[in-house]
C-alpha cells in the first residue's frame, strides 16, 4: 500500500505536555500472550485518565479486513460503531506523575513513516525514553514468576530482570522498530518480553498484565494501581489450579515444566547438570504441543459454561 499524507492529527484543546516525560509504548497485534498488552491498555485507560494529544489515522496504518472494527446491532438497528484506536496521550500515574501513553493496535502499514512520526513527537516533548512491553508464548510453568527477557541500552534493566538471553531472529513488530529506531536517534530504551505460560497464552491472564505493569514501573518510576487485576488474579489462579489439580497428566507435565524451570533459573541442565548460557533449549523443555493438547483435552471436557474456563472474567 502506498503512502500518502499524514498518518496522524493534532487533538484540538490537547492538554499541555510537560517535557522530560517517559514514554510507554503499549501496541497490540502480532503476539499478545496472556492478553497482557491489551489487558494493560485497557487498565491504564481506565484508571490513569489518558487525554489523547495526538490520533494516528486508521484509514492509512490499519487494514480492516485483518482487524474489523466492532458494530453494535440492537434487534433490528445498529447503535454503536467503535473503530480501532491508536493514540499518544497525556496520562496520570498513582501519585499524580505525568507519562506519554502511546497505546492501541499496531500498524499494519507504514511502520517508517510511523517510527519517523514517533520520533519526531518524541523529540518534540522531549522524553525521557522508550518504555515497551510485549508478551510471548514460552514453556514455563504458572505456578513460577513470568519471566522477561530485555533488549534496549538500560543495562541496570537487563541486568536486574532479564532471566533469558537468547541469539535468534524473530519476526518483527512495530514496537521492535521504534526500539531500534530510538537506540539509533540516542535515546533511552528499554523493551520487555514477558514470557507467559504457553497453556494460558489464550486466556486474559492477570499475571501477565501485573507482570506487564510491574516491569513498565520499574523503567519508570511509575505507580500503577492493580488491586482490580490483583482481585481477578486471585479467581483466575484458583480456576487454573482446580483444572490441573483434577488431571493426572497435567499435574505431571506441570511439575515437569517446573523442575525444568527451577533448574535453569539455578543455572543447571535438567539432564545432566550442566548449563547453557544460550538460554533455553528444546532438551531443557518438555514439548509446548504436548501439553497445550492435554490442557485443551481437558477443558473440552468441561462444562461449556464461563464458569469452569480461566479466560475472561
Amino acid at each position: 500500500m502506498p503512502f500518502s499524507g499524514e498518518i496522524h492529527e493534532r487533538v484540538a484543546n490537547a492538554p499541555v505536555v510537560p517535557r522530560g516525560l517517559p514514554l510507554v509504548l503499549l501496541l497490540t497485534g502480532f503476539t499478545d500472550a496472556g492478553n497482557a498488552v491489551s489487558g494493560l491498555i485497557e487498565h491504564l485507560r481506565e484508571t490513569t485518565s489518558p487525554q489523547p494529544v495526538v490520533v494516528f489515522d486508521n484509514d492509512v496504518l490499519l487494514d480492516y479486513r485483518a482487524r474489523r472494527p466492532v458494530i453494535s446491532f440492537d434487534q433490528d438497528h445498529l447503535t454503536e460503531f467503535r473503530p480501532a484506536r491508536l493514540e499518544l496521550s497525556l496520562a496520570t500515574d498513582a501519585l499524580g506523575q505525568k507519562f506519554l501513553l502511546l497505546a492501541g493496535y499496531e500498524p499494519d502499514f507504514a511502520w517508517n513513516e510511523f517510527a519517523r512520526t514517533v520520533l519526531e513527537l518524541a523529540d518534540e516533548f522531549e522524553v525521557s525514553g522508550l518504555n515497551w512491553v510485549h508478551s510471548i508464548a514460552m514453556p514455563v510453568p504458572h505456578t513460577r514468576p513470568i519471566g522477561t527477557t530485555v533488549s534496549g541500552n538500560r543495562r541496570e534493566l537487563t541486568v536486574a530482570h532479564s532471566v533469558w538471553r537468547p541469539r535468534t531472529q524473530v519476526p518483527a513488530t512495530a514496537g521492535h522498530l521504534l526500539e531500534f529506531r530510538f537506540a539509533e536517534h540516542g535515546d533511552r530504551v528499554v523493551g520487555f518480553v514477558l514470557l507467559v505460560p504457553h497453556y494460558l497464552a489464550e486466556t486474559e491472564n492477570p499475571d501477565a498484565v501485573i507482570a506487564a505493569a510491574e516491569k513498565l514501573m520499574a523503567a519508570t518510576g511509575l505507580v500503577i494501581l492493580l488491586d482490580e487485576v490483583q482481585e481477578r488474579r486471585e479467581d483466575y489462579r484458583t480456576r487454573v489450579d482446580d483444572q490441573v489439580i483434577g488431571n493426572d497428566e497435567l499435574q505431571q507435565m506441570v511439575q515437569g515444566l517446573e523442575r525444568r524451570y527451577d533448574a535453569y533459573m539455578a543455572g543447571r541442565d535438567p539432564e545432566d547438570g550442566s548449563y547453557d548460557e544460550g538460554g533455553f533449549n528444546e532438551r531443557d523443555l518438555p514439548s509446548a504441543d504436548e501439553l497445550a493438547a492435554e490442557l485443551e483435552r481437558y477443558l473440552a471436557s468441561r462444562p461449556s459454561g464461563d464458569e469452569d474456563k480461566p479466560g475472561r472474567g
